[in-house]
């Protein structure tokens, strides 16, 4: 029997990149896939990916998906797209938070109503759907939300600061928001841990060559040899939403630490396995 076998998921994001591949990797195993994006079709969007170019893969390898646009940002089309998934398919059983959107910008030149975009998609949404989502997994006392963070989670220390460069990624407003979510999913672990629901964490223990980090210059191209495969991400999903509870939840962790620490791969590296991660994933 496959691990998700007729689960209901829903995965945000899922146009492009990371969330893709999680549609892919969940759908594979049976899983009943609801994809999430605000990108129905190819040239929608400036950079490659659709809703529906995820959903003809998953069907073409003999999965279950839909495609549900959505601005996960409105509280109201969080609560249409969840309605959407029961009325395809029944009681949301996995939530995969994985939609971001973020502007590099130094916080003196931040405007305003982009850092209140950013926050509203990165923490405001994960907030609203595992609030609609657990109204579904608390009666049948089972269910998994995984949320998806980032290194960028991890802060630059103290001062003083010799390297002049140290903060010239101007990843502050995304870092915050990644470190906030962390937080919160170690917070809602432990409130919901008494009715059978796991809630997890997990970033990339190296940066995923996808459409998003070559275009914010994070990764040179998606066949950068230094990047971690969009597979790893979405198999430490799987593994995040499918094990027991007790065995991870509150856990906030890095994609290729939590697959060697379960013996899925045998070789591992970058963030949680040569570096040390975020204060929450060491707690």
């Amino acid at each position: 029997m496959a691990r998700l076998d007729k689960k209901v998921v829903l995965v945000t994001g899922a146009s492009r990149g990371i969330g893709a591949e999680i549609a892919r990797v969940l759908a594979a195993e049976g899983g009943r896939v609801v994809c999430v994006a605000r990108t129905l079709r190819e040239g929608d969007h400036r950079l490659a990916g659709s809703l529906e170019t995820t959903v003809e893969g998953i069907r073409k390898a003999g999965g279950e998906a839909r495609a549900v646009p959505a601005n996960i940002a409105e509280p109201a089309d969080c609560e249409r797209l969840v309605e959407a998934a029961r009325k395809a398919y029944g009681p949301i059983d996995v939530l995969v938070n994985n939609a971001a959107l973020t502007y590099f910008l130094p916080i003196r030149e931040y405007p305003v109503n982009k850092w209140l975009a950013s926050w509203a998609v990165n923490v405001h949404a994960p907030f609203v759907l595992s609030q609609l989502a657990l109204a579904d997994m608390i009666p049948r006392r089972q269910g998994a939300i995984v949320n998806i963070s980032s290194g960028a989670a991890i802060g630059p220390g103290r001062g003083p600061y010799a390297d002049p460069a140290a903060g010239a990624r101007n990843s502050t407003c995304y870092g915050a928001e990644k470190a906030a979510l962390e937080r919160y999913t170690q917070g809602l672990a432990a409130e919901v841990y008494q009715h059978g629901v796991s809630v997890t964490c997990v970033s990339p223990s190296q940066i995923v060559p996808t459409p998003g980090t070559v275009f914010h210059k994070l990764i040179k191209d998606v066949d950068d040899p230094r990047g971690e495969r969009p597979e790893l991400m979405a198999r430490a999903v799987l593994l995040l939403a499918t094990e027991p509870l007790d065995r991870v939840t509150g856990r906030v962790t890095y994609s290729q630490q939590i697959l060697k620490e379960f013996g899925w791969i045998t070789d591992a590296r970058g963030r949680g396995v040569e570096t040390r991660g975020s204060g929450y994933s060491e707690v």
